[in-house]
């Protein structure tokens, strides 16, 4: 199981990785197209803010597996024993709710706009529910990573106890 997600974690990183070539690509047609004649394709400004967007989302379940998040230690680097077992547990268990009902608003907002055919405000007016469907993959993925960073840590005791450096938090 624990390969079959990190193949999954690697997959979501991949398309982070693409979607940031996909926003280099949409900044320079943009660049290019203004520079040859002042002429401007609608909606390329609109597109790479959805591949930054997706890039982050993207890569949120990796970093947050690869301890790459932004988080403040300042408890967790102080306990030791049974006090960073309990600690590391409580944060995991509100972190997976979090997650979880962040994936599920994501993955709701996408429904309620591509049943009421919002659009974009770009010039193309492209379905808002495209771009909106890298948010809800991203959550969802950082939904299952922190899930199972809870999972280690409750089957594991020692990787949940001892070293507060290799274990996995969400503080």
């Amino acid at each position: 199981m624990g390969a079959s997600l990190q193949r999954f974690y690697s997959a979501l990183l991949f398309l982070s990785c693409v979607s940031m070539v996909a926003c280099l690509v949409a900044i320079s047609l943009n660049m290019l197209t203004r520079v040859v004649d002042g002429w401007t394709i609608a909606g390329l400004d609109g597109y790479a803010g959805y591949a930054i967007a997706a890039a982050l989302f993207f890569a949120m379940p990796a970093a947050f597996r690869h301890g790459d998040h932004i988080r403040v230690t300042f408890l967790l680097d102080r306990a030791k024993g049974t006090w960073f077992r309990a600690l590391n547990l409580w944060s995991l268990v509100l972190g997976s709710a979090m997650s979880v009902y962040i994936a599920w608003f994501s993955c709701r907002m996408v429904w309620q706009s591509h049943l009421f055919h919002d659009v974009a405000q770009t010039g193309d007016a492209s379905p808002l529910w495209i771009p909106q469907l890298t948010m809800a993959i991203g959550t969802i993925g950082l939904a299952v990573a922190v899930i199972h960073a809870l999972v280690e840590a409750l089957t594991t005791p020692d990787a949940a106890g001892t070293s507060p450096v290799d274990a996995v938090r969400s503080e």
